[in-house]
């Protein structure tokens, strides 16, 4: 990490330092207002009004005791590690790891030493929609299942635990983000969505990574989609059955159950995405294009393209703004 951004990230904090003074312990005050649910932290108490992301250094030298948030938090650490409890799982954000939590993750945080440095992401879910839209036609159901994970109201506790500390364009991405988030940029918050999609990118394509506590539906769920993410050309529902050890009659069925959707139809989803972004950014030939997201049928392509999009291939191709 940048010299300049660890030397600010290294200096006490005021609150640090009432923190070493005693008591040790949480001003709640700064957390949640008066009068309401301490267990719950606030995203009016710590983000800046108008904004949908914000950022906030890790607080040192001080336990935290179970709570929730009333916003997503990502919590990355810059240097040293954090030990913490989430709905009951015991788990270790060491450096260069992200840590996801959606609002209704339980969690309670050991006390980090002086060179333990964490940084916050303090994000209201409003903030992926733009995120996600500014990721153009790349889309996928895995993607979605990730989004889904964080953002939804299903009362389970969430948490996805990237373990990226090798894999430098995440690095440099979440770098970026605080960058523009400690520094005044000018148009800093389209900077800070852009950057956000493209992480959220980045981590889709190392989601074999991340460990995620959820229901155990959305566990099985997310190596299902992440076999369709990286298998989508020429991916076989008898081939997935085979590396989960499942029956494929039964798989069918629970596929079907937990996504609402067939493996045909997800992996169509996939390869027709894949298919735009293509179209979009490049100037590959439409067959070749056809070919290389799975359908060697070239006229069975535009038949599903033009269902799904509403328009043949060329005509999506001249329509988009790269073209």
């Amino acid at each position: 990490m940048n010299p300049l951004i660890l030397q600010e990230l290294r200096k006490i904090t005021p609150e640090e330092q009432a923190i070493l003074e005693g008591p040790s312990r949480v001003n709640q005050a700064l957390y949640h207002t008066e009068g309401a649910d301490g267990n719950v932290y606030e995203a009016q108490r710590l983000i800046t009004a108008g904004k949908q992301i914000d950022i906030r250094k890790h607080t040192r030298f001080v336990s935290f005791p179970p709570h929730t948030h009333d916003y997503v938090e990502v919590l990355y650490m810059c240097t040293g590690s954090t030990r913490h409890k989430i709905g009951g799982q015991e788990v270790l954000l060491q450096a260069g790891e992200l840590l996801f939590l959606n609002q209704h993750a339980v969690q309670e945080i050991e006390a980090a030493g002086e060179d333990d440095i964490g940084i916050n992401f303090l994000i209201l879910p409003s903030f992926f929609d733009q995120s996600l839209l500014l990721m153009g036609n790349a889309q996928s159901p895995l993607r979605d299942f990730i989004i889904g994970c964080l953002t939804d109201a299903d009362p389970a506790s969430h948490y996805l635990h990237f373990k990226v500390s090798d894999v430098l364009p995440i690095q440099n991405l979440v770098e970026n983000l605080i960058w523009t988030l400690m520094n005044r940029e000018p148009n800093r918050r389209s900077i800070q969505q852009m950057t956000m999609g493209l992480l959220f990118l980045e981590l889709i394509n190392h989601a074999s990574s991340a460990e995620i506590h959820t229901s155990p539906d959305r566990r099985w769920t997310l190596s299902v989609l992440d076999y369709i993410e990286s298998h989508y050309a020429d991916a076989e529902l008898s081939a997935l059955a085979d590396n989960l050890h499942y029956d494929v009659s039964w798989l069918s069925r629970e596929i079907r159950r937990t996504t609402g959707k067939t493996f045909t139809e997800l992996v169509q989803t996939k390869r027709l995405s894949q298919a735009a972004y293509l179209l979009e950014n490049t100037r590959m030939p439409v067959s070749e294009i056809a070919n290389a997201v799975g359908y060697e049928n070239i006229s069975y392509f535009h038949r599903l393209f033009s269902r799904e999009f509403h328009m043949t291939p060329n005509a999506f191709r001249k329509k988009a703004p790269s073209a």
